[in-house]
């Protein structure tokens, strides 16, 4: 696996094997209902354990994205991750914190209150501000694609070559991001936005081609519908297929597995180092 060293804000964060990514969702309304987070102290017993076992980033949220979620205006949102955001920090001051969040202005306030990166759904197509607040900023930015919005990305999305096109528009996007001054950025191909069940599968079985790239590559496939929906179960019931996706996304050269159950995907990243290296 290349190296990458990414510069947040001063703190390098180095990817020199996978990494875990813990999701804590401020939200009332998560579509997973294990991701569902409480009261303050909640969350902070749910980040020191995801910390122990392994999480290398804790990715805080305020705002579902997925079809159907109530609308939450900025300053909700950035009621909702600030507070978290701080009290992580204090808590946890060596943590990795991404803020998972589409809107500049509740990038700017996670980053004044010590978060690290920042993780965007519509990489800047949903705010245009953002790129260059990032850039100011001086952190490391997940650009996601995503086709459409969240209120119609599974309407009837539609490719002709669903990998190639999400590798084009992710090599669009990161010279759009190198352009604006963002000097790190993580690929994030999107996983269930904009992508009916074949068209997910096809691209993770081609996720290897985004090596061209030349960033961290993120693969977010965590209790999503492309795995509940094929097996007829619940996103409950879903961890089983959820880390043997995440080991298909390792094979494909994934460097971030974003998810819910950091100890189980933990166990997946070294049985699967463990293997590579015999």
């Amino acid at each position: 696996m290349k190296v990458y060293t990414l510069n947040c804000n001063g703190r390098l964060f180095v990817i020199d094997s996978p990494v875990v990514m813990g999701i804590i969702n401020a939200t009332p309304d998560s579509f997973y209902s294990g991701g569902r987070d409480g009261d303050i102290r909640e969350i902070l017993h749910k980040a020191d354990r995801m910390l122990q076992a392994g999480a290398g980033i804790l990715d805080i949220g305020g705002l579902s994205t997925r079809p159907g979620s109530a609308a939450v205006t900025e300053r909700e949102e950035t009621d909702r991750v600030v507070p978290v955001i701080s009290m992580i920090k204090k808590y946890f001051p060596q943590a990795f914190i991404s803020v998972d969040t589409y809107r500049s202005g509740v990038a700017k306030a996670a980053f004044e209150n010590g978060a690290d990166m920042v993780n965007d759904i519509s990489a800047g197509n949903m705010d245009r501000d953002m790129i260059p607040v990032v850039a100011g900023l001086n952190i490391p930015y997940i650009a996601m694609h995503m086709q459409g919005t969240p209120a119609n990305m599974q309407d009837d999305p539609r490719y002709d070559d669903v990998a190639l096109e999400v590798l084009q528009a992710c090599a669009d996007k990161l010279l759009e991001c190198r352009d604006a001054g963002i000097k790190d950025v993580i690929t994030d191909p999107g996983f269930g936005f904009g992508k009916t069940l074949e068209q997910n599968y096809t691209l993770l079985k081609r996720l290897h081609t985004f090596a061209v790239l030349d960033t961290p590559l993120l693969a977010g496939v965590s209790r999503k519908s492309m795995l509940y929906k094929y097996l007829h179960i619940t996103p409950e019931e879903a961890l089983n297929a959820t880390s043997v996706v995440n080991a298909w996304a390792l094979e494909q050269g994934v460097h971030i597995l974003r998810v819910h159950d950091v100890r189980e995907a933990r166990q997946v990243v070294d049985l699967w180092e463990m293997y590579r290296a015999l």
